[in-house]
């Protein structure tokens, strides 16, 4: 079964209670948890957030009471998943998916409950980024919907309706751009440096689009280009090949400590892509 983190969220209110599992390796938990628990120490020492309790972040041994699942994966669905959980859950219990570039409708079908199914898209880093795409599928109902776009600015977010294609809002008009800026660089058309300086000074861009590129990281996008090129066959989804290229070579960005930057020295370097 492929690892997935499933976040379990009790009740509709401002104060939520959140329950954690996975159904997969237990490992994947194990190393959230202590990262969940720094990114929240940081939000409560900045003021933005309050621990509840001592135990405010538990693993659920049981999802019959939860209102809503979220589900959490940046690798292929698992239907086999949500079809083990959808037997455990309550009749008014609202699934949704996080995903950035999955169909919504597929994973719906891997359920019995495909009317109280929707996406709800959160950003990175979630903590700082107010925006959550609410994703109605074909088969979602008028009352789920409402519910997750309520439970969503419940949460302190700016929601915004979408509809369920591949890249929803955002990816459907940011990864053309950042492919884009990949084929400058094949091209020769500027510097590494001079396309982000010129996006960030040119459109008031707080990050140019290959320094973006490294702290979403390569595969990540090259796997996002992947789907939404199938979805919508144009060449504006198809990853360039430098993209290609460099996942191979494991330069997926920051969290690789190289990508279009390389983040060995502080501040990064301009890493050598031999073009």
């Amino acid at each position: 079964m492929t690892t997935q983190l499933i976040t379990l969220l009790t009740g509709m209110t401002a104060n939520q209670s959140m329950r954690l599992t996975d159904p997969g390796e237990a490992t994947a938990l194990a190393n959230a948890l202590p990262r969940t628990k720094a990114n929240f120490d940081e939000g409560v020492a900045l003021g933005n957030a309050t621990w509840a309790s001592d135990a405010a972040v538990n693993q659920a041994k049981g999802a019959g009471g939860v209102g809503l699942i979220l589900t959490s994966s940046m690798r292929e669905f698992s239907g086999s998943a949500i079809s083990e959980l959808d037997g455990l859950c309550a009749a008014g219990t609202i699934f949704a998916s996080n995903t950035s570039s999955l169909t919504i409708a597929e994973m719906a079908g891997a359920t019995k409950r495909a009317d109280r199914f929707v996406g709800l898209h959160f950003f990175n880093p979630v903590p700082l980024m107010a925006l959550v795409e609410v994703v109605r599928t074909v088969t979602t109902s008028d009352a789920t919907f409402k519910r997750a776009f309520a439970f969503a600015a419940s949460l302190g977010k700016e929601p915004v309706a979408a509809k369920d294609n591949s890249g929803f809002i955002v990816n459907l008009l940011l990864v053309p751009y950042l492919l884009d800026a990949i084929r400058a660089v094949e091209r020769g058309v500027a510097s590494v440096p001079d396309i982000d300086k010129a996006m960030q000074l040119g459109c008031r861009y707080p990050m140019g689009p290959l320094s973006l590129l490294d702290f979403v990281g390569l595969d990540t996008t090259h796997h996002i280009a992947e789907i939404m090129f199938k979805e919508y066959r144009e060449a504006r989804y198809a990853p360039p090949p430098l993209l290609k290229r460099m996942v191979l070579a494991g330069m997926n960005g920051q969290k690789a400590g190289k990508g279009f930057y390389d983040y060995s020295s502080n501040p990064p370097t301009v890493s050598n892509l031999g073009l």
